[in-house]
């Protein structure tokens, strides 16, 4: 059991209430939404394990996140629209991608598009279902042991690639009298997780043994490299393994309701890889799967406006700097000015998810110009040179991805800088960082 505390500021006074939280043992931090830029004004702290952690104040954020309702909703138009009537699976995993799992699945409540969300853990699940998500939702990863009682409670949908989970939930189910729907997910050439044609057979054993498994709801796959290349070859060799696994599983007598393999770029690129469900990921938050599949898309005749990126990513300058010529900037002296310099310091680090590789090579939005990093980026804080931007003070707006004036940054431009892709930047964005929803 824990208490939740609500905290209203208004003025000087705060209101405060208490309401038991049985069941719900974790941290759970909520923010009401500002009516003004980066303004708190209500947190909701519960404790942990019995321990008190407290309630937070602040008038302003430093360092935060902004989410676009708008661009959320044209990305969920536009993928409608690609899987006609075909259900909609939301993946929302790793922190929905970063953007804040409790944030995103507020809104897509507000999306009667979306069908289904898919998450990698049952603790996601069950965020997801503490964050007001009723519809239904499949867990792509592996179960602990000791989790499949809540599986079952709060009718999730697991993806089965393991004998042992199978067995264990027809097992419970006996004992319950319960039923539930899971997907098989089958080994077609990623050779990640997987059933393989040799092992289908003791996986039908199972279904058969126990009536509360019924048959496998569903039956899935996920490409390895369709996303990457513009020539689809493997993927074309991943679909006819599919096929041949699903003739296996109605030979077995488990054939499935639905079949699903799309993911964002199958989606996008492939109609025949639609089946009955679908499961975009970076697509719903408004980012292509790489340059590859944007060119393939545009080749088909595709236009340029699918996808709007619905992540920005602020901070506020807090300190500037006056720095003399043949003076070194940061950690490791890897940046020595050439001239008289004017730095301005920003809150924001590699703790928060900026990547240590933007050091020196990347650069942030202010008054609509472009203020260079010198020096390594900092657990905590970075350093740009605003020494040609004229009105920056301490408390101006500093644009790490977003739009500034004329100027716009993107999550694809910080992971080329970084050598990674806009999955992993934006997956890698701390989640304490505070998010606001804006128009």
């Amino acid at each position: 059991m824990s208490i939740a505390m609500h905290v209203s500021l208004s003025g000087s006074r705060a209101f405060c209430s208490y309401r038991q939280q049985l069941e719900k043992p974790h941290l759970r931090i909520v923010r009401q939404r500002p009516t003004g830029e980066a303004a708190a004004n209500v947190f909701l702290v519960t404790p942990t394990r019995g321990r008190y952690i407290g309630v937070m104040k602040q008038a302003g954020y430093l360092n935060w996140i902004e989410l676009s309702r708008s661009a959320l909703a044209h990305n969920i138009g536009s993928l409608r629209g690609l899987a006609g009537k075909r259900l909609l699976a939301i993946s929302v995993k790793a922190n929905g991608y970063g953007h804040g799992l409790g944030e995103i699945v507020k809104l897509l409540t507000a999306e009667p598009a979306a069908d289904y969300i898919t998450v990698h853990t049952l603790d996601e699940a069950l965020a997801a279902r503490e964050a007001g998500w009723e519809r239904r939702i499949m867990v792509l990863g592996p179960l602990p042991p000791d989790g499949l009682e809540q599986v079952v409670k709060q009718g999730l949908e697991p993806m089965i690639f393991e004998r042992r989970t199978l067995a264990n939930l027809g097992k419970l189910l006996h004992k319950s009298g319960g039923k539930i729907r899971t997907h098989l997910k089958l080994e077609t050439g990623t050779n990640r997780q997987g059933i393989t044609a040799k092992e289908l057979p003791a996986f039908a054993r199972v279904y058969h043994r126990y009536a509360g498994l019924g048959r496998p709801y569903g039956a899935a796959m996920h490409f390895a490299n369709i996303e990457d290349t513009t020539s689809h070859e493997y993927a074309e060799y991943q679909l006819e393994n599919f096929r041949h696994l699903r003739r296996e599983m109605a030979r077995l007598k488990i054939k499935p309701v639905i079949c699903h393999t799309a993911c964002s770029a199958a989606l996008i690129l492939f109609d025949r890889t639609r089946f009955q469900l679908v499961r975009p990921g970076i697509a719903v938050y408004g980012h292509w799967p790489s340059k590859e599949t944007y060119l393939s898309y545009r080749l088909q005749g595709g236009g340029d406006d699918l996808f709007h990126p619905v992540l920005g990513w602020k901070t506020k300058v807090t300190q500037i700097k006056r720095v003399a010529r043949d003076s070194f900037v940061g950690y490791g002296c890897t940046y020595r000015t050439t001239s008289a310099t004017r730095l301005a310091v920003l809150p924001v680090g590699y703790a928060d998810g900026y990547d240590r590789g933007l050091s020196n090579r990347a650069h942030v939005l202010i008054n609509g110009r472009r203020a260079p990093v010198r020096g390594r980026i900092c657990m905590n804080l970075m350093m740009v040179d605003i020494s040609d931007i004229k009105g920056v003070r301490v408390g101006s707006q500093a644009t790490l991805i977003g739009r500034s004036g004329k100027e716009t940054l993107t999550a694809e431009q910080l992971a080329d800088w970084a050598g990674t892709i806009n999955y992993e930047l934006l997956a890698r964005l701390s989640p304490l960082i505070p998010k606001l929803t804006v128009p």
